[in-house]
């Protein structure tokens, strides 16, 4: 079953001698439970591919859907509130809450939702990802990896349809950057976790079950490994 449909997708900047195209035309599906990233030199469109799927910028033409739900015909207020439930997002650069210590940041899309956290699911999560002894900790006491696991945690705890991740290894050294991909990969298995993967980093790519090449905003190829 396809959790995600992109179809006929564009997105343009300005007009004219000043046009730029920045994704043309894509259109593919990805399956439920399907690690796929998407590969592309610098300014190839792929993040301005993966902030489209994520209803973070809104695109010239096209459709997505995300289990089921055309994303575009809501409103800014219902996109919003469909990607903090059910679109994990992982960033380069973390972005966690400066002044929220790990358990806090962790837990933040579901105190924005005005629920309760679940207990069970967020010892799960801190265990999975070795944060256990860190929950009180500040984002300032702590590593850059162990930073990257705590984005990581927080796009999970939800159970999202999908997790977007956008070069979540670009800012790490060797070691760490191979830690957060086998954390991709067994939140992938574990929880057959759908996930989508921006990375200029062809051995990254390697990792994923299929990989998306993206040139000038065109997919040239689409190739499972």
């Amino acid at each position: 079953m396809a959790i995600l449909k992109v179809e006929k997708l564009n997105k343009i900047y300005g007009k004219g001698d000043n046009k730029v195209v920045a994704v043309d035309n894509a259109s593919f599906e990805v399956e439920k439970g399907e690690f796929v990233a998407i590969v592309g030199a610098s300014g190839s469109g792929k993040s301005t591919l993966l902030h489209l799927i994520g209803g973070v910028d809104k695109p010239t033409s096209g459709k997505v859907i995300i289990d089921g739900v055309d994303l575009y015909k809501m409103s800014s207020d219902e996109i919003s509130i469909f990607r903090r439930r059910q679109i994990g997002l992982i960033y380069q650069f973390y972005n966690l809450i400066p002044i929220l210590n790990v358990k806090e940041n962790i837990t933040l899309p579901i105190e924005l939702d005005s629920n309760k956290v679940d207990k069970e699911r967020l010892d799960e999560v801190l265990k999975l990802l070795n944060l256990k002894n860190r929950e009180t900790h500040l984002p300032n006491e702590l590593s850059g990896g162990q930073q990257q696991r705590v984005a990581i945690a927080r796009a999970i705890i939800n159970n999202p349809a999908i997790i977007l991740a956008d070069e979540p290894t670009g800012n790490l050294d060797k070691n760490s950057s191979e830690e957060i991909i086998s954390l991709l990969k067994l939140s992938n298995k574990k929880y057959k976790q759908t996930i989508i993967m921006i990375t200029h980093d062809l051995e990254i790519a390697s990792n994923a079950d299929r990989v998306i090449t993206i040139e000038d905003g065109k997919i040239i190829k689409d190739e499972r490994n």
